[in-house]
């Protein structure tokens, strides 16, 4: 009598294991159906050009991507944004100290594309 109770018992035990992996596997597959679904759905143009037009901006119109511009101002070199109004870094480089070449691109307004090559400018100038 002892062996038909475990016998009932594992038959038990692997039935309800096998109703749970059953409905495991029907709640996974009606989740992602319904989660692909719902990537298939169109995304309105409204949402589609609020999400293209996201960007960094910093204080001014210029934005963070669009590079550095080197200016003097009053004997030294400032970094300013790409909108040539907002003043992104000043250093304590006098103008007197570069090269006269140099001299004539700051006055100008020397533009820098990067971030990397700014401080690299500034490095190379600064002691």
């Amino acid at each position: 009598m002892k062996v038909r109770h475990y016998i009932g018992f594992f038959l038990t035990v692997f039935l309800l294991t096998c109703l749970l992996g059953i409905g495991y596997q029907l709640s996974y597959r009606y989740v992602m159906d319904r989660q692909s679904a719902r990537l298939e759905e169109p995304v309105p143009q409204t949402q589609q050009m609020e999400e293209k037009e996201e960007s960094i901006t910093t204080k001014g119109e210029a934005e963070k991507s669009e590079g550095y511009y080197l200016c003097a101002l009053q004997g030294y070199v400032v970094v300013y944004l790409s909108d040539r109004e907002t003043i992104y870094e000043m250093t304590e480089i006098p103008l007197n100290s570069l090269p006269e070449q140099v001299q004539t691109e700051v006055e100008a307004g020397k533009f820098i594309e990067t971030v990397n090559e700014l401080y690299g400018f500034l490095e190379n100038y600064s002691s």
